[in-house]
């Protein structure tokens, strides 16, 4: 039996998962390693949890899954590896074979995701070295959203910025390319979906027919919700004032919005959403509330482009476990036909709802869209 290598390798983390290769790919075994470049760890799902050397790079974390996985599953053989790749530019609007060529044209987006293209593309690297004769495919978060409308592609800049591909990509796109599949198979009479990806990273997208044609995040995957660290929507005024002003550097502007605001910012506490609602401070009040209002305020505005809602969906870590946040999504929602019932909600039940919009909880499945989009290209 051969096997589908996944990697999502993220700016500290590395998600891997294994998975029979068959035309429905079935995972034998999953994973992630934590805290890369510091005191990182290992964690096998279903097994003990273990440190690894102080500053272990994505090199190494990668080396430490091969021999988790040669010691629990001794037979296993990976002709095939998948990654997902935050930013496919302007070129790449589906999954493609990792050739030389493709790899060098992906360098060329870091400047779109600086703190989150080159850890892709690291992982890329290890893998490579790792199996040098496995296909390597790259599965792209902007893929998803590629055929949005020119309105929502677009920022109203003199055109030829647009065509050096200065324009609005959305993120998150193996994700909602998951929950777009289990809407077609489990729901396929919702035809206008807002669907809420909630975590560290948080975006909206606006499904019409199981298509994106609209997403919060833009250019960088900064715009839009406020995050974990990240800042979501802001005046681009702010950047101006921030170099201006108060003499910051393009260095310290980009730490600041990527890992110094957001939910971790605005409390002053932390960016675990787990610990901000245990909180008693003012300031971690203060940052749900703002929080949620953003969501209601995007949600709106996802309903606005399809012209009406269907229904709601939550997924992402928080979406999937915060009851708390769903249910102040949801409160006042009613103009858009949208009600909570409460003990479904505080069990995360599949289906929350009890209006004329249906509202889901539908934990989503990165790695096993990458699988798939692998075992195609590789030819199960």
């Amino acid at each position: 039996m051969t096997h589908v290598l996944t990697v999502n390798a993220g700016s500290s983390s590395l998600k891997y998962a294994l998975y029979e290769k068959a035309d429905a790919p079935a995972v034998v075994a999953q994973g992630k390693v934590g805290r890369i470049g510091g005191a990182a760890v290992l964690t096998p799902e279903g097994a003990p949890q273990r440190s690894l050397p102080d500053g272990t790079d994505h090199a190494g974390a990668l080396s430490a899954v091969l021999d988790t996985l040669k010691a629990s599953h001794p037979g296993a053989r990976i002709d095939v590896v998948g990654h997902r790749v935050v930013h496919g530019g302007p070129d790449y609007a589906a999954p493609m074979v990792l050739t030389d060529e493709v790899l060098a044209r992906l360098d060329q987006f870091a400047p779109f995701a600086p703190l989150h293209q080159p850890h892709n593309l690291a992982g890329v690297r290890a893998a490579k070295a790792a199996f040098p004769d496995a296909l390597q495919v790259a599965c792209f978060d902007t893929a998803f959203h590629r055929g949005h409308p020119f309105v929502n592609d677009t920022f109203a800049l003199p055109r030829s910025y647009y065509d050096r591909g200065v324009r609005r990509y959305g993120f998150h796109g193996l994700s909602y390319d998951y929950i777009a599949g289990e809407l077609r198979h489990r729901y396929p009479e919702l035809k206008r979906v807002a669907v809420a990806h909630l975590g560290n990273g948080a975006s909206m997208c606006a499904l019409l027919d199981d298509t994106s044609v609209a997403s919060t995040m833009g250019f960088s995957a900064l715009d839009g919700l406020p995050m974990g660290t990240r800042c979501g929507q802001l005046d681009p005024g702010v950047v101006l004032y921030l170099m201006d002003q108060e003499g910051m550097s393009a260095e310290e502007i980009t730490d600041l919005l990527y890992k110094e605001s957001g939910l971790k910012g605005m409390s002053g506490i932390s960016n675990d959403m787990r610990e901000l609602e245990a909180s008693d401070d003012p300031h971690a009040t203060e940052a749900l509330d703002y929080f949620t209002f953003r969501i209601r305020r995007e949600l709106g505005a996802m309903a606005a482009v399809l012209g009406g809602l269907d229904g709601l969906v939550f997924c992402g870590g928080i979406g999937e476990n915060s009851a708390h946040i769903r249910g102040r999504v949801c409160d006042g929602m009613g103009w858009l036909g949208i009600s909570v019932d409460e003990a479904a909600n505080q069990a995360n039940a599949g289906v929350i709802s009890d209006g004329p919009t249906k509202v889901l909880v539908i934990p989503t499945n990165e790695e096993i869209v990458i699988a798939r989009a692998a075992v195609q290209l590789a030819g199960a």
